[in-house]
């Protein structure tokens, strides 16, 4: 499985660990011919849609799988449900999310299309070409005539149909997501918290470091005075997980006022290492500040107070290193503690606040996507479908479908609310085995005002808001839709910049640069064709922020 992929299930995993929500709509399981709140008309409006229908209709749908999930989805409690509420029996053809890419491709290619993918996760520039030849419909006149839920979301959060809305203004994919908290405040503007082994400080005398000359003393301290007393050398003074969506050394960049991000959302398009000063874009891996930081870590792998397998590492790896029987790690970058230590440790592993003066990066990209379901061109009844969908956007089906149903993942509290089931042993995996995924959008309101997050979630949202927002930086790069021309050129551009980027900053940090070695690297990301992939991007945020005037 590639570093990405499993970057997405670990994301999975980390939000599934707080992740609660609200009550499932039963209004719609009447009688047949009740008109419900999701009634809707047909493309011949002569005829109404009516859920649950009189007469059963199957529908052919594509679906992205969860590795855990069962490869037939009505074996799930979930799709039971709707098909109890809808009277709509899907034939699921599921793929695993590791095949799917190609598998999705191949069905196009051979023209044995769906009626619908559920979750596509189509790129923009597959959504773009498929929306262009008719492959895929676009869904504009649908959302306004038969999917009262979705456009009311629409109605009071436009920026999520911007989101959705390509350049020649057509929507081909739904918007989904879970938005826990917003802004500088949402739950992954930070996806790396730095702990640091409070028990060894205290043995060592040492005080919470304040800067990162501060930090390298305490490690130089974690890695010659033997703070875990048992007369061998094996601590390891500070760990990570290069390059990966979460736990990367690109948050210590920020003590020389250069951020690096290595987080990618679900868009093909959008690049690494992209940071946004009051409306300029800038590539973080060509600034001074970047070229600082990575001689000062490749000092640090030189002293011996990194870790060199975090240049390599899985999270499987990772987490070993924080659960050997005798501690041997004195501080990491990690989204929770808890995955790293396990419970029995992680009170001792306090977050080491931003360093006096450091940048705190915030995350590009957008917690809700337009990786929903898509229509194509072989749907017998478009109508049919968008209604169906529709479901799926009240709040409360959402939670359901990309969590769990009531009875497995959720249980109903006194004041009407849905919490997770306290007996779920492992939620990341779990979720995977009864989540349709794929569909719905969960905001930021609906956790506050239907389903308030667990505990957990709520401390890591206090965390982001006290400890990081007030040295964050005040602009991020959000999920743009580019035109097709803009897509061409970065797709021509962006991999082999991208690629030799990462690679270069791994080596970078491992042997350290010299400035011949720097002027080299700056002259191949030009001839690479980087100015005018910055370009793209440049004109591409203009354009977003002309839109919001």
């Amino acid at each position: 499985m590639n570093r990405k992929v499993v970057g997405l299930l670990a994301v999975v995993m980390a939000v599934s660990m707080f992740a609660t929500a609200c009550n499932s709509n039963n209004s719609n399981n009447g009688k047949a011919g009740t008109t419900t709140e999701n009634s809707v008309n047909q493309t011949n409006e002569s005829a109404s849609i009516q859920f649950p229908l009189k007469e059963k209709t199957t529908l052919k749908v594509v679906a992205r799988r969860a590795p855990l999930a069962p490869s037939d989805y009505n074996q799930m409690t979930m799709a039971k449900k709707l098909e109890e509420m809808s009277n709509v029996h899907i034939e699921w053809n599921t793929i695993v999310e590791t095949d799917y890419n190609e598998k999705k491709n191949l069905l196009i290619a051979s023209g044995d299309l769906p009626e619908m993918f559920f979750g596509a996760s189509f790129t923009d520039t597959e959504l773009m070409k498929y929306g262009k030849d008719g492959t895929i419909i676009p869904l504009n006149d649908l959302i306004d005539k038969h999917m009262p839920n979705l456009k009311a979301l629409f109605d009071k959060r436009p920026d999520i149909k911007a989101e959705v809305t390509a350049p020649d203004g057509n929507i081909y994919s739904l918007p989904a997501g879970e938005e826990l908290g917003s802004g500088q405040e949402e739950i992954g503007a930070n996806p790396d918290f730095l702990y640091i082994n409070e028990d060894w400080l205290k043995k060592l005398g040492l005080t919470m470091p304040t800067t990162l000359q501060e930090y390298h003393d305490v490690l130089v301290a974690f890695k010659t005075k033997d703070p875990n007393g048992n007369g061998k050398a094996d601590e390891i003074p500070l760990s990570f997980v290069n390059a990966f969506w979460t736990g990367d050394i690109g948050y210590l960049f920020g003590a020389f006022g250069v951020p690096d991000k290595t987080y990618q959302p679900s868009n093909n398009a959008y690049a690494e290492h992209l940071n946004v000063d009051n409306g300029k874009v800038s590539y973080a891996a060509i600034q001074d500040g970047y070229k600082d930081a990575i001689r000062e870590i490749a000092k640090w792998v030189e002293e011996g107070l990194v870790d060199k397998e975090s240049f390599t590492q899985e999270y499987t790896q990772y987490y070993a290193k924080g659960k050997t029987e005798q501690e041997t790690l004195g501080s990491f970058l990690w989204w929770d503690r808890t995955d790293v230590v396990g419970p029995e440790r992680d009170k001792h592993y306090p977050i080491v606040p931003p360093f006096k003066d450091m940048v705190v990066k915030w995350n590009s990209g957008s917690a809700i996507s337009r990786g929903g379901s898509v229509i194509t061109k072989e749907a017998k009844n478009p109508a049919l479908i968008a209604a169906w969908l529709d479901l799926i956007y009240k709040p409360e089906t959402t939670a359901e479908v990309r969590w769990g149903p009531i009875g497995e993942w959720f249980e109903k509290t006194a004041d009407g609310k849905l919490v997770q089931k306290s007996d779920i042993s492992n939620p990341g995996e779990f979720r995977q085995t009864v989540s349709l995924g794929g569909g719905g959008v969960f905001t930021g309101e609906d956790f506050q005002n239907i389903a308030p997050p667990e505990a957990r979630a709520q401390q890591r949202l206090d965390d982001i808001k006290n400890i990081f927002v007030p040295q964050m930086q005040k602009e991020k790069y959000p999920n743009i839709f580019f035109t097709e021309e803009e897509l061409k050129t970065i797709e021509k551009l962006k991999p082999e910049i991208q690629t030799y980027t990462n690679s270069m900053r791994a080596k970078f940090m491992l042997n350290g640069v010299s400035d011949s070695e720097w002027n080299d690297y700056l002259g191949s990301l030009k001839n690479m064709g980087l100015d005018d992939l910055m370009k793209v991007y440049q004109d591409g945020y203009d354009r977003y922020l002309a839109a919001q005037k």
